[in-house]
């Protein structure tokens, strides 16, 4: 049997920008239907890398396909979900407004958004605040509704970047209940950056970065194994000392 065709396929991808190396030659592949991790250090490239793949980021070089298609083909329009750092949201409607609204925008039909807007709000725990306007709702609310946001219509890929960051725990651990259940009853395929190390064991597959490279492209069980060490951050750490000077 011939497995799926990779989310998102990477071969020699770079950025330059102000003259500066922000990605370097980086080959990968992000296998459908997975929960991969991009985990490194703050400024390491991540959400370059993940601008990139979501069609927004110039100067990009080498091969980066995305389901398929080219990063940023207008065809990946409704079947790719981006959650950026900063919430992307209007402040000055609710949650639901703001549903709505890009519901609209993603051509859901107008009979079919209630649906698709409830189910949004439900899987990000915000029904009970979802017609508060989203500038009244703290931090984490805010990133919440921009990740309903992204789980309209069901896309195959969503890429998210650093959504579990200023969470409390319960929240957080229910977030990566929601991104696994996606891949599992919906063939998502989900990528999702973080700087917090501790997160690592939730991923069924790792990407490493450090300075724009790719450290490691493995499981976690894998990382630990390979390196010897018994967290993802001490197989990091590893990795980072036996690199080759440049």
């Amino acid at each position: 049997m011939r497995s799926a065709p990779s989310a998102v396929h990477a071969r020699d991808l770079s950025v330059q920008r102000g003259g500066r190396t922000v990605l370097d030659a980086l080959t990968f592949d992000v296998r459908s239907g997975t929960v991969t991790g991009l985990l490194g250090p703050s400024g390491c490239g991540k959400s370059t890398l993940m601008r990139a793949i979501a069609g927004t980021q110039a100067r990009v070089t080498g091969t980066l396909d995305v389901l398929g298609s080219p990063a940023g083909h207008r065809d990946l329009r409704h079947r790719v979900g981006y959650v950026t750092q900063a919430p992307s949201v209007y402040a000055d409607l609710s949650a639901r407004q703001n549903l709505a609204y890009f519901a609209a925008v993603l051509g859901i039909p107008r009979a079919d958004r209630p649906r698709h807007v409830g189910r949004a709000l439900h899987a990000t725990d915000l029904t009970a605040r979802a017609d508060a306007l989203t500038g009244s709702l703290s931090g984490g609310e805010r990133s919440r509704v921009s990740l309903a946001v992204a789980l309209l219509g069901r896309p195959e890929l969503l890429v998210l970047d650093e959504p579990t960051v200023g969470l409390d725990p319960v929240l957080r651990r229910d977030l990566w209940h929601l991104f696994h259940r996606r891949a599992a009853e919906h063939g998502t395929t989900l990528l999702v950056s973080s700087h917090v190390m501790d997160e690592a064991d939730r991923c069924q597959r790792l990407l490493l970065l450090r300075d724009g490279r790719l450290l490691a492209d493995d499981t976690p069980d894998a990382l630990r194994q390979r390196t010897g060490a018994a967290t993802v951050e001490a197989a990091f750490l590893r990795l980072v000392e036996t690199e080759p000077a440049t």
